[in-house]
């Protein structure tokens, strides 16, 4: 694309990290599993600029060092500014999803996130619970667990103030 390899890197390697962690994004919680959207990024890009080391004959070492580099500080000015402004950390994080509220399953939200009932119903025997009706909540995290949630009796759910539709289902 361009002459200068080292250009070449800089502006092909931000293109490619907002294009990836965009496709992520819109892909939804549960392609990654455990991974969030920069863990994965980072594993295959590291991955894949190796590889580029390794076995291309015209890159040059240099060229996969910088692509190493310029990862390494988007990753670092990406999480200086997340934790510094609630904006950009809504618009690269995920947030946690109600699933089910009060032995009741939210169905738009099951549709939504793409996960089924079976699913659910796993998460809550894998947690000991043998009637739906005895669960208060049922949480996709941001890294595609369950939270089981079994006693809300306090009144406060203070554990579901970062739940996306916690403010529709439990009074606060």
């Amino acid at each position: 694309m361009f002459e200068n390899p080292f250009l070449n890197t800089i502006i092909l390697g931000t293109v490619a990290y907002v294009a990836i962690i965009f496709m992520l994004r819109l892909s939804g919680k549960r392609t990654l599993a455990k991974w969030n959207s920069f863990d994965f990024v980072i594993t295959i890009a590291f991955g894949s600029i190796l590889s580029s080391i390794l076995l291309s004959t015209k890159d040059s070492f240099g060229t996969g060092i910088l692509g190493f580099g310029l990862l390494v500080l988007f990753q670092y000015i990406l999480t200086w500014i997340a934790t510094r402004s609630s904006l950009v950390q809504k618009l690269i994080k995920a947030e946690p999803s109600l699933l089910l509220y009060k032995g009741q399953l939210k169905q738009d939200v099951l549709k939504r996130e793409r996960v089924t009932e079976g699913e659910v119903l796993a998460a809550l025997r894998s947690n000991g619970i043998g009637a739906i009706e005895d669960a208060d909540a049922v949480v996709l995290e941001t890294n595609g667990n369950f939270s089981v949630i079994q006693d809300l009796s306090n009144g406060t759910a203070s554990a579901l103030k970062d739940v996306k539709e916690c403010d529709r289902a439990a009074p606060r």
